[in-house]
């Protein structure tokens, strides 16, 4: 579908109404995962260890912020033991 195409449906469809119970229910933003408030934390990456990371995610069938989690918190484990 093209640029304009689409940009006519969204109008056809805000024209048409929009059911405000079901746009509540969507939510906002991403999913949380957990009750506390999360940050961003930038790291800086060679392109050889993006690149590992990036493949232990596919084959994990993760996120890369998942493989980055599972990490620290295996390495955070270990170093308490």
């Amino acid at each position: 579908m093209g640029t304009a195409e689409q940009i006519q449906k969204w109008a056809d469809e805000a024209e048409a109404g929009y059911d405000v119970n079901q746009l509540k229910r969507r939510g906002r933003g991403r999913q949380g995962r957990g009750a506390e408030p999360m940050q961003v934390v930038a790291v800086r990456l060679t392109a050889e260890e993006l690149e590992t990371l990036d493949a232990l995610a596919e084959r994990e069938h993760l996120s890369r912020s998942e493989v980055i989690r599972r990490a620290v918190a295996g390495y955070a484990a270990w170093m308490t033991m």
